[in-house]
């Protein structure tokens, strides 16, 4: 099966916190100035990361960590660098001095889980999700329950994921991802009409996807609405002509004939 994925990441930096005014000898600055250029660093780390520039992220986010070994904000932009590098190893090890730096860091907690299911360790993924979802200090609680959501359909158990999936609509009833993903599920349970009101919520809210396009046709065509089918198919054809959904969508044509 298809592995669903995941939405896009969220970094969330922490408050700036000044410690004493001690000069470092091998710098000449003091502990506080260290701490304030650590965390200019890891913006600029994460602003090249978010334009691709790789090279010169991972630049800015070593700098920053010789200025402030102990800034966990640091650590979970870096370990986020190096999925994107495919370095998982590195990434992970990131992470776990990022935990041991700021454990209850709902925002840390998310991405964590995320990466672990990625890499099919569902069980540890989901304890982590479940603490940054349950955290109420976390400004996006639907986020780690999506991903929640998300991570028990990787694992193979559709109602423990409808619950979480549940969970982040009942924090943001208009979150695209787990309003998509409960639209699947409800089509997969064979509850089409419920199926089309998520999926109509979902288009409230969201452009349309190769992915939400595909379920459209789908989801049509056994309500018997053929109309809507062919404006699916058609816009999923001219957008996305190079997408798995099209090839999926022209094998089935071609079946039917």
């Amino acid at each position: 099966m298809k592995r669903r994925l995941v939405s896009a990441l969220v970094l969330v930096f922490a408050t700036l916190v000044v410690a004493g005014c001690a000069t470092t000898p091998e710098t000449g600055m003091s502990e506080a100035q260290r701490q304030k250029a650590a965390r200019t660093n890891t913006q600029l780390g994460t602003q090249y990361m978010q334009q691709g520039d790789l090279n010169r992220s991972l630049e800015k986010l070593n700098k920053a960590l010789r200025q402030d070994p102990d800034y966990a904000e640091a650590h979970m932009v870096k370990a986020i660098l190096h999925e994107r590098l495919e370095q998982p190893d590195k990434a992970r090890d990131h992470y776990e001095q990022a935990l041991d730096l700021s454990p209850e860091n709902p925002t840390l907690l998310n991405n964590y889980g995320r990466f672990l299911c990625a890499r099919d360790e569902y069980e540890q993924a989901l304890e982590y999700l479940e603490r940054a979802g349950s955290n109420p200090l976390y400004e996006r609680p639907a986020l780690a329950w999506s991903n929640a959501g998300v991570c028990a359909l990787n694992k193979g158990e559709d109602e423990q994921a409808e619950s979480y999936l549940l969970k982040a609509l009942n924090a943001n009833a208009r979150f695209p991802s787990a309003l998509l993903r409960m639209a699947r599920l409800r089509f997969d349970q064979e509850q089409y009409m419920s199926a089309r009101g998520f999926y109509q919520r979902y288009l409230s809210v969201a452009e349309q996807t190769p992915e939400s396009l595909w379920l459209g046709v789908q989801l049509e065509d056994q309500l018997g609405n053929q109309d809507a089918v062919a404006s699916y198919s058609l816009l999923l054809r001219q957008k996305f002509p190079d997408s798995e959904e099209t090839r999926k969508l022209l094998e089935w044509r071609a079946n039917e004939g």
